[in-house]
């Protein structure tokens, strides 16, 4: 398996490589861990007539707590996010969450950036990101805008950056004291894509009843699916068994996953439904302890 021929470039800043996605546009491919797009080269479902390496772009390599939000460069590896203390004391969920990519060896080279940008709607990150209210920035020669996750993500490997914009930064709020967090997910062998799965942030007040809730889930659709049917009737009810159950019938009622040969649409959705149950409670039971 080769990849088709192309033309390389390795700029060594974020203007450089403004400059050269504006110069080529949709001919070009922005290289970071490559963990996805090389795959996808070698299989020639991807023909770029130039790729643009951004791994000598270190200024997008940061990971820092500021004003209330953890500030992730584009280029910051998984395996630095999963092994971030101030990340996971700040946002669990992402730890938690990261670990279930792949394997160490991709964690390693795989970038969050390149994991929000490529938009698989079975990838953990993006949903995570969904459930944790992240917001996106995004730059070219013409200016900068920030995204929202429902803005973000258009379709299946499909987002809102145009060909001349690079994601450069992913800004997610920190969760207030006591959020309960959980991120469950079902694949057949560790490292496979998911076949469904769930992010969740529960707050619970002090009467037991629930103050905030945010409920993301994974592979249910073409992007990641906010749930905020369930959301809304999880708020200002005693948190538990019942709770869960509606959230999770209702998260559910309207989907329509993809069937495909590891399993039918009905199968995914009470596989998701089931996984967003124990996501619930084990968010449900974080809360309550901090509380």
């Amino acid at each position: 398996m080769k990849p088709p021929p192309f033309e390389y470039d390795d700029p060594s800043s974020v203007d450089e490589t403004l400059g050269l996605l504006a110069e080529h546009g949709d001919a070009a491919k922005v290289l970071a861990g490559g963990q996805s797009l090389v795959p996808l080269l070698n299989f020639r479902l991807a023909r770029p007539d130039r790729l643009v390496d951004i791994n000598k772009v270190t200024e997008l390599d940061y990971l820092t707590l500021e004003n209330g939000s953890l500030r992730i460069g584009a280029l910051v590896r998984q395996s630095r996010l999963e092994r971030s203390e101030d990340a996971a004391r700040a946002v669990p969920l992402l730890r938690e969450a990261v670990r279930f990519v792949g394997h160490v060896q991709i964690r390693n080279r795989g970038t969050v950036g390149g994991s929000v940008a490529h938009a698989d709607p079975a990838a953990e990150l993006p949903v995570a990101l969904a459930a944790l209210g992240a917001r996106f920035r995004v730059r070219s020669a013409r200016g900068e805008r920030t995204l929202a996750a429902e803005e973000m993500f258009v379709t299946h490997l499909t987002t809102a950056l145009e060909p001349d914009e690079l994601l450069t930064e992913i800004e997610v709020p920190v969760p207030a004291v006591g959020t309960g967090y959980a991120f469950v997910e079902f694949a057949r062998r560790l490292g496979d894509f998911a076949l469904g799965g769930a992010a969740v942030l529960i707050r619970v007040a002090g009467d037991g009843s629930c103050e905030n809730a945010s409920v993301a889930l994974l592979a249910a659709g073409p992007t990641p699916v906010r749930a905020s049917r369930a959301e809304e009737l999880l708020l200002g009810r005693a948190f538990g068994d019942a709770s869960a159950r509606d959230a999770a019938q209702a998260a559910v009622a309207d989907l329509q996953p993809t069937t495909d040969i590891h399993g039918s649409s009905e199968y995914r959705r009470d596989l998701i439904e089931a996984l967003l149950r124990r996501a619930l409670a084990k968010a449900g039971e974080r809360a309550k302890e901090a509380t």
